[in-house]
């Protein structure tokens, strides 16, 4: 089963190596089509990491609230 993070580690050298293949077939040279095909894996990280950020899958414990014998809520 492939979740969200496998599709993003995919993504991440295919758009790297397929923009800069684009835009060097385009005109730009590659010292030039790096840069800028790199923005896209860049975003790709910081969307999974800041936008869709991984959470651990425990949830926190919760305890009841328990009263003190000795003190007592004043009307």
């Amino acid at each position: 089963m492939t979740g969200y993070y496998d599709f993003i580690l995919g993504l991440i050298p295919l758009s790297l190596i397929g923009i800069t293949a684009v835009l060097s077939v385009a005109g730009f040279s590659i010292t030039s089509a790096v840069p800028f095909a790199a923005s896209v894996p860049v975003l790709l990280i910081g969307h999974a990491l800041f936008v869709n950020g991984p959470v651990d899958d425990a949830s926190p414990q919760t305890t009841e609230s328990v009263e003190s014998p000795g003190f007592e809520a004043a009307d």
